[in-house]
């Protein structure tokens, strides 16, 4: 087995993200011992912290390609990944290699063991402590201009939270993982909002009142300044559809004029749904303030940056062939996920033949999820891909008993994509969605390039 194979198994030994119940308390002191021990690899390059429910990492991705855009050397860490876990830690979009993140796992490893022994670490970092700790020493070895982060989960007690960001971002916030961050929007917004920073910046736009209200009394309380990215979301109305219409052949869908930085430019952006503008609408806030603290942003880099960005299986549309149906892969991985992708659908699906390939993890919401994409679908097949906390289609069909959808079973993603292909219509097509591992693990199968 290659070092970089038995950094991947010893990673995974640590147990899978989230798969066990919260037993251990989430603490960020542990954390700041590890980065100690490593000489604080994360005060050594200015960052972006992004938190949220959904759209994180579009925004994220956006914010990078902007930034990239504006001819600086930029990082991004996202979570989770679609096929390689090389994924989440990118420079100028290039994973970090194979050998990289094997010599930042022995020395992580190594670090966090001594301290065990010395009983300065109760237990070892969990698998997302330790990610983050390498992609710390990743970036701060390779003399970046800024790093994009994407909290893992939550934000006041995740791994992240230990860098003080020049900017911190709040993206839309909606129930999800209950069982770590609380069970009201407000609870989960108390555990986003945990990334503003005393006299801090933070870009955000008006959501739910529950979350405005949590977000706005923190901002006050901490002295901070709130940004608003509502000037760069584009008027929306039922009759907009120029806004979001689906075409083939990934054209791009989203283009409409925007004051930017005292110039119009043009945003053609190839992320498809209307929730996206409002992701891109937060990339672009934060991109205008960090010109203001001096970063070479300007509206050109801004309308480049959003046309270049790519950010795989957010509704990314695969033509038909001669022999294959056209897919969507879409993670949609709770019930606001859900909802977007229903939106988008409607918009440019409604007279076609959809069969949905479905997964997701046991502890989603996997019953809302389904009675909001079900009724869409002409054959829905549940499947599970190959993690330990995916629900097993039994449980699927069991939570989806509210619809009426004609629910057939496969055993995993490849036999879904099998069951799929027969009895197709010449009209079909494939909505693969539900869990990023499900969607991952179709596009490796299918040969999509991630």
């Amino acid at each position: 087995m290659s070092s970089y194979e038995t950094a991947i198994a010893r990673m995974y030994a640590l147990g899978h993200e989230l798969a066990q119940a919260p037993s251990q308390k989430f603490d960020l002191e542990h954390m700041r011992v590890l980065l100690a021990a490593m000489q604080h690899p994360e005060r050594r390059f200015p960052a972006v912290l992004i938190a949220g429910t959904n759209g994180k990492g579009s925004t994220a991705a956006t914010l990078a390609s902007i930034l990239r855009a504006s001819d600086l050397r930029v990082a991004l860490y996202t979570s989770p990944h679609l096929a390689r876990i090389n994924e989440r830690i990118q420079i100028n979009s290039e994973q970090i290699s194979d050998d990289d993140f094997a010599l930042l796992h022995d020395l992580v490893d190594r670090t966090a063991e001594r301290l065990v022994v010395e009983g300065d670490l109760p237990w070892h970092p969990s698998f997302f402590e330790m990610l983050t700790a390498m992609a710390f020493e990743y970036f701060a070895r390779r003399k970046l201009d800024i790093a994009i982060l994407e909290v893992g989960m939550g934000g006041r007690l995740d791994a992240t939270n230990v860098i003080e960001p020049i900017i911190s971002v709040i993206t839309d916030i909606s129930l999800d993982h209950q069982k770590f961050l609380g069970n009201t929007v407000a609870e989960i917004a108390s555990e986003k909002a945990g990334i503003i920073r005393p006299g801090g910046i933070v870009v955000t736009l008006p959501q739910q009142p529950q979350a405005n209200d949590v977000i706005g009394r923190t901002i006050l309380d901490l002295g901070a300044r709130g940004v608003s990215a509502v000037p760069f979301v584009p008027p929306m109305s039922p009759a907009s559809a120029q806004y979001g219409v689906p075409g083939a052949q990934n054209k791009i869908i989203a283009r409409y004029p925007l004051q930017v930085m005292d110039k119009e430019i043009l945003v053609e952006s190839p992320l498809i749904g209307r929730h996206q503008l409002r992701n891109v609408a937060l990339a672009i806030a934060t991109a205008e303030e960090l010109g203001r603290k001096g970063f070479p942003v300007t509206a050109a880099s801004i309308e480049r940056g959003i046309r270049e960005t790519r950010w795989p299986g957010r509704f990314q549309v695969v033509p038909a062939t001669d022999d294959k149906p056209e897919y969507i892969f879409d993670v949609a991985h709770n019930p606001a996920g859900a909802w977007a992708l229903l939106s988008t659908l409607s918009a440019g699906y409604e007279e076609r033949s959809l069969t949905f390939i479905f997964g997701a993890m046991r502890d989603k919401a996997i019953g809302e999820m389904a009675e909001v994409l079900f009724p869409l679908a002409d054959r829905v097949i549940v499947t599970r891909a190959e993690n330990p906390r995916s629900a097993i289609p039994e449980q699927i069909r069991e939570a989806a008993s509210r619809t009426s959808a004609p629910i057939e079973e496969a055993p995993d993603v490849a036999a879904a994509i099998t069951l799929a292909g027969t009895h197709a219509r010449s009209d079909q097509v494939v909505v693969i969605t539900g869990s990023i591992y499900i969607v991952g693990e179709a596009m490796r199968l299918l040969g999509v390039r991630i």
